[in-house]
Parts: structure tokens; C-alpha cells; sequence
């Protein structure tokens, strides 16, 4: 009894952790922070800081990047707060405002990546999140969970596609249609 009461409650953890992994890794930085990742690695004038972050103290690097992932998790933790509280709207403004800056410390952080890692308690800690996240990813819960959200996933956009093929292919009656319609509305306003 004891036993399968320890199992569940553990079962309910992993699951609880691996849902929330997967939400912060596939819909909120695959689907927001990775583009807004992207985009800001791809701007000029951030290529010119990175190549001046290569030149400042480890030390100075430390201390910003300490401070931007602090305000991002300050940030996330108020949002949390907001939502609990009851007020959904501005929680999910602060939560979304904060997605860019957080992608911005990634971003500094794969820059300064090397200057970081000479500290050696930063290391570490870098070392053993990744083992976290390694130890998640072999659990039996998130394959499975991830294998399920794939084949959603490939449900999801096969519909699309049927719904894109039948009304929106040039050749679709509804495409047709639309046309004709739309050449009698001009001819008509062309009257008046």
C-alpha cells in the first residue's frame, strides 16, 4: 500500500515536471523566445556587441548576465503571481514581456558562454541543469508524452493541409467561387 502510494505520488512529480518542461520548451521557446532568439542573434549591431563582449573582464560578464537572468526570473515569478491573484491580463503582458529578454540573455549567454564557464561554481550549476534535463528527457513519461504531442502535432497539420488543399488550392470549388463572387461585386460597384 505504502509502496504504490510512493509510486503514484513520484509518477505525479515526473509527470508534473516533464509537462512543465514541455510547455516551457515547446510552446514557449520553440514557439515565441526561439524566433525572437533568432532574429536578435541576426542583428548588426548586436554582432558588433558580441564582438566587444569578447573583450570585457569575466567578472563584468558575470555580473550582467547574474542580473538579466535575475530580472527575467523576477519577471516570470511576479507574472506567476499576477496569474494566481486573479489578474490574468497583466500577468500574461509582464510574462510576454519578459520572453524577449530572456531570449537576449540566452543570447548573451551562448556568446559569453566560454567566459562563464571559467567560474567554476557556474559551471556546476550549468552542469547539473543539464543533467536534470538529460535525466527528464530519458524518463519513460516524456518520450511517451513527447511521442503523443508528434502525433497531434502531424493530426493537426495533416487537417490544415485537407482543409488548405480543399478550399484554398486554385483549383477548389470554394476558391471558385469566391472568385465569381468577387468579380460580380466589382462589376457591381463598376455600375454604381
Amino acid at each position: 500500500m505504502l509502496n504504490t502510494l510512493k509510486h503514484k505520488l513520484i509518477t505525479l512529480l515526473q509527470l508534473i515536471l516533464v509537462i512543465t518542461y514541455i510547455v516551457f520548451e515547446e510552446v514557449i521557446w520553440e514557439g515565441i523566445a526561439h524566433p525572437i532568439y533568432r532574429y536578435v542573434h541576426s542583428l548588426k549591431i548586436l554582432q558588433k556587441v558580441e564582438a566587444k563582449l569578447h573583450a570585457v573582464n569575466a567578472y563584468v560578464i558575470l555580473v550582467l548576465f547574474v542580473a538579466m537572468l535575475a530580472s527575467v526570473e523576477a519577471l516570470g515569478l511576479y507574472a506567476g503571481y499576477l496569474f494566481v491573484s486573479g489578474n490574468v491580463a497583466i500577468g500574461l503582458s509582464i510574462y510576454l514581456t519578459k520572453i524577449p529578454i530572456a531570449a537576449f540573455t540566452f543570447w548573451m549567454f551562448r556568446v559569453t558562454e566560454d567566459k562563464l564557464m571559467q567560474f567554476g561554481w557556474f559551471k556546476w550549476i550549468y552542469e547539473k541543469i543539464m543533467a536534470f534535463i538529460d535525466w527528464l528527457k530519458s524518463l519513460e513519461i516524456y518520450q511517451s508524452t513527447m511521442q503523443k504531442l508528434k502525433t497531434t502535432k502531424e493530426k493537426i497539420k495533416q487537417f490544415f493541409r485537407a482543409i488548405k488543399k480543399k478550399y484554398f488550392s486554385k483549383e477548389s470549388t470554394f476558391v471558385a467561387r469566391m472568385k465569381r463572387l468577387y468579380k460580380s461585386i466589382k462589376q457591381t460597384l463598376k455600375r454604381q
